[in-house]
């Protein structure tokens, strides 16, 4: 089948499961999921969903989101848009649901996810994340390409053309403040133009012409914490003069007033904080893993899934980004990206410690590949988190991988990635260090096979009870019957930078039920929700 057919025909079958094209208000995607707003959910067919050949899980937020992973929802979701608006114009003139009380049920649920997810810090932390995870593409295109440019240049092969590649992966780091400005105006409810304006002031060379608290500025001082600051104030200073301005002059004032204001606030105290702070965050990086770095490595590694659970990993999207845009690379994603190799190890223990459980193996056998990859929502939602010893061994692995990771950059072969999305093996084309790339290789491909065998080893050998082995380790349907469910809301993580407090309908273990993933993927709220068996 083509690959356009392919991706249509799975438009085609998610799109009744989900109520048909009237129940749809709204389509959008991430990194690896396909993000519908929906006027019923109670319409929704969550377990016909889940037994699609693409569909990797669902998770329920304020939207609704079908695990495609990454690649394939980007050429879906096309297809998707395109159903629903034909679905739309050939539908009778009636509503998609014509009874009040199942209206009401849906909106009572979309209420309450809401309302679950709905924690000021979260929403905070959710904004932030749709400011920087728009930006991920960019990051990652022009990282790969920064790459192969260094390895040319270190060949010493086609000097004509290295320049060019430089230009190309440099000219979006340059202008990146301008991007963070516009997406943070948009998310905030500002004018994003207006938001892109004040930032772009932070990247200008002219500002090399000013002097601030006793300094001279220089260009991208602050940086994307800058931009990010300044463009969240210019936000609050437009609404400010929509309220105040009258309409006749609203067009010439707010604009005027929008700028000048936050522009100066941003030139004359912004730009020297956030330079500041931004310094400090890099100092810290490097202080903690030159000092500390097995002990930093195996802490970070150990503790990125639970983070993630709760959504606070979405908070170290700007650091990331600050990091790339300083040094050229983050050397944080690394050892985070140990925590998906303790999942693979882990999932490979649960496989060969039940034998005779032939559906929660089907369910590691389809899903190692995407684990391998970086993609570790199928195995995380499917597999370790539902058993409960399991996830907890899975993340000793990711422990012991970023303890080996850190260790190198405390002995000084630092290992970075040039952009923030992947994961797993996807991570290699994005690597750099300080010590030449076949290095940076070894160092991080010997991390992931830490990491494999500490969850597998720590998962073999700990991870499972004897009433555990005794409920599992049978034979058993994979119908969501037979399997140890709770019916109720699970926690999902969503690296997806995409990466959001999501909840999960669990079908118990060996289902493949999931949430997000990150350093790529993996979703907040909390983990004992899951039904974990000890």
């Amino acid at each position: 089948m083509a690959t356009e057919d392919k991706n249509r025909a799975t438009a085609a079958a998610i799109l009744p499961l989900v109520g048909g094209a009237a129940n749809v208000s709204s389509i959008a995607h991430c990194m690896t999921r396909l993000r519908l707003g929906l006027h019923d959910r109670s319409l929704v067919d969550d377990e016909a969903l889940k037994a699609l050949p693409a569909v990797m899980g669902v998770v329920e937020d304020d939207t609704y989101q079908i695990v495609l992973g990454p690649g394939t929802v980007a050429r879906v979701t096309p297809e998707f848009e395109q159903l629903v608006e034909e679905g739309r114009e050939t539908a009778p003139p009636q509503a998609a649901v014509s009874s009040d009380d199942l209206a009401a049920q849906g909106a009572a649920i979309k209420a309450q996810q809401k309302a679950k997810n709905a924690t000021p810090f979260k929403l905070f932390l959710r904004k932030i994340a749709n400011i920087f995870v728009p930006l991920i593409p960019a990051l990652i295109g022009c990282g790969i390409i920064a790459g192969l440019n260094g390895l040319l240049v270190n060949l010493g092969w086609l000097p004509a053309v290295t320049p060019a590649l430089a230009a190309m992966a440099s000219g979006f780091m340059a202008l990146i403040a301008v991007f963070v400005g516009y997406n943070t105006a948009k998310e905030f409810g500002g004018t994003p133009i207006l938001g892109g304006a004040v930032a772009a002031i932070i990247v200008f060379p002219g500002v090399a012409n000013i002097d601030a608290f006793g300094q001279t500025l220089s260009p991208g001082q602050g940086g994307v914490l800058g931009a990010l600051g300044a463009a969240v104030l210019a936000v609050y200073v437009e609404k400010w003069c929509r309220r105040w301005v009258p309409e006749a002059l609203d067009v010439l004032v707010t604009p005027t007033l929008t700028v000048l204001i936050s522009g100066l606030a941003t030139i004359f105290g912004l730009m020297y904080v956030a330079g500041e702070i931004s310094s400090a965050i890099g100092t810290f990086a490097d202080w903690l893993l030159s000092n500390g770095g097995a002990g930093a490595g195996f802490v970070l590694g150990g503790l990125f899934l639970p983070l993630v659970m709760l959504g606070l990993h979405q908070a170290l999207i700007p650091i990331h980004t600050t990091l790339i845009e300083q040094q050229g690379y983050t050397v944080l994603l690394p050892i985070l990206a140990m925590a998906g190799a303790g999942q693979v190890g882990a999932a490979m223990a649960v496989y060969f410690r039940l034998p005779r459980n032939e559906s929660i193996r089907r369910t590691i056998k389809s899903a190692l590949p995407a684990g391998l990859l970086g993609v570790g929502e199928p195995l995380i939602y499917g597999v370790s988190l539902p058993l409960g010893r399991p996830f907890i061994t899975a993340c000793v692995g990711g422990a012991f991988g970023g303890g080996f990771v850190g260790l190198f950059n405390q002995l000084g072969d630092t290992v970075g990635s040039t952009a923030i999305g992947p994961s797993g093996w996807a991570l290699f084309p994005l690597l750099d260090g300080n010590h030449g790339l076949g290095s940076t290789i070894a160092i991080y491909g010997a991390g992931l096979l830490v990491g494999y065998v500490a969850g597998f080893l720590a998962t073999y050998f700990f991870g499972f009870s004897k009433d555990l082995l005794t409920e599992f380790n049978v034979s058993q349907d994979p119908a969501p019957s037979t399997v140890a469910a709770t019916g109720g809301p699970h926690p999902t993580p969503d690296t997806d930078a995409d990466a959001d407090a999501d909840t999960n309908r669990a079908n118990g273990p060996g289902s493949t039920d999931s949430g997000p993933t990150d350093p790529g993927s993996t979703g907040p709220d909390s983990p004992e929700k899951a039904p974990a068996r000890v």
